[in-house]
């Protein structure tokens, strides 16, 4: 059961923006490399501009980051640390390096990330290899597996994710982020199109909210789990290929955004954006889009509106203001009961992958 009485006024608007980065981890079980190349040509071009604007802008974000990337090399499917995941799944794995299978291993990005300023908030998204947890509900010890294999490779440059983003979005078994010391998660967005999942359904629903440029509703974290926060999504990034341009126009990403935060204004809630890296490479329109939606940011924030926050500071800020108030109260809020595991069945499709 969720608490409605943290769905109050935050002091001020907060805007949250966070990227799945997986390059091709993300796309493994219906995709080989020619297919990703082709459909996100300048894929690390996208990487390093997305970072730039920020960094240029000011803003600190939260880059969710398969652990995979982050190997300095790898034996393929036969690595020691793919030992006890399921067969099939790591079957695609070459061995390489950074230089000789870049799409899969980029360590040097990683290791920018975590020395950039304004600092970026650098989580995990899965575990090492992007394994779908939805899809193994009952297997808490291959996803177990999972966790600890990309924390380690996180741990091989020093880096500690408090963040985290489940594959596709498949929510399951929250008690392992929990036990392994995080402090969020990214949450499905309060859409039907989300809670119907990666199906036609949900296809046809979210393209219909796209056309309409549909306002994101505005959201606020909620503690799933003793000091594990769920903050959910507002709204992902619409693929911007040609084949949905064709119908979408391009147009309606940015007037959701610009719609998506003066909701979040007016409520003092929270607007949490979301894309990959790899969306801005469908199109040379992409990068002068994103600089549209930074500048919509900046001005707001210039103006006193919102405070742009990355998912682990929120989270921190909201564990500050939970603690606050039941100090002041003589009642101690009760604390939330764990979140539902998601059990929506998880099939490939024309979406980006998540």
């Amino acid at each position: 059961m969720k608490s409605e009485s943290w769905n109050k006024p935050l002091e001020q608007a907060a805007v949250v923006i966070s990227l799945d980065s997986e390059q091709i981890w993300g796309y493994l079980d219906f995709m080989d490399e020619r297919q990703f190349s082709a459909r996100f040509p300048d894929v690390y071009v996208s990487y390093d501009y997305l970072l730039n604007s920020l960094c240029s802008a000011g803003i600190s974000a939260t880059w969710l980051v398969v652990g995979g990337l982050a190997l300095q090399s790898c034996k393929g499917n036969k690595d020691p640390r793919l030992a006890g995941l399921p067969e099939r799944w790591i079957a695609p794995i070459p061995a390489g390096n950074e230089t000789s299978a870049p799409l899969w291993y980029w360590r040097s990005f990683v290791q920018r990330l975590a020395i950039t300023r304004p600092k970026q908030d650098v989580g995990l998204h899965g575990g090492l290899t992007h394994l779908i947890w939805s899809s193994h509900l009952d297997r808490p010890d291959v996803l177990r597996i999972e966790l600890e294999r990309g924390l380690e490779a996180f741990s091989a440059i020093s880096l500690r994710p408090l963040s985290f983003s489940f594959p596709r979005n498949g929510e399951a078994h929250h008690d392992l982020l929990a036990s392994h010391g995080f402090l969020c998660y990214r949450g499905r967005a309060p859409r039907l199109s989300q809670t119907l999942g990666r199906n036609l359904p949900g296809a046809l629903i979210r393209a219909i909210e796209e056309l309409g440029s549909a306002t994101p509703r505005p959201v606020w974290p909620l503690e799933a789990m003793p000091g594990l926060w769920n903050i959910p999504s507002s709204l992902y990034l619409y693929p911007i290929g040609d084949n949905r341009t064709r119908f979408v126009p391009l147009r309606t990403r940015l007037q959701r955004v610009e719609r998506g935060l003066e909701a979040a204004i007016r409520s003092r809630g929270v607007f949490h954006f979301c894309l990959h890296p790899a969306n801005l490479a469908e199109s040379q329109r992409g990068w002068p889009m994103f600089d549209s939606m930074v500048e919509l940011l900046v001005r707001a924030r210039r103006a006193g509106d919102i405070q742009i926050l990355t998912m682990t500071q929120l989270a921190s800020l909201m564990a500050a203001r939970q603690e606050s108030e039941e100090l002041n109260t003589s009642t101690p809020r009760p604390v939330t009961d764990s979140v539902p595991v998601m059990r929506l069945r998880q099939t490939p499709s024309s979406e980006t992958a998540l």
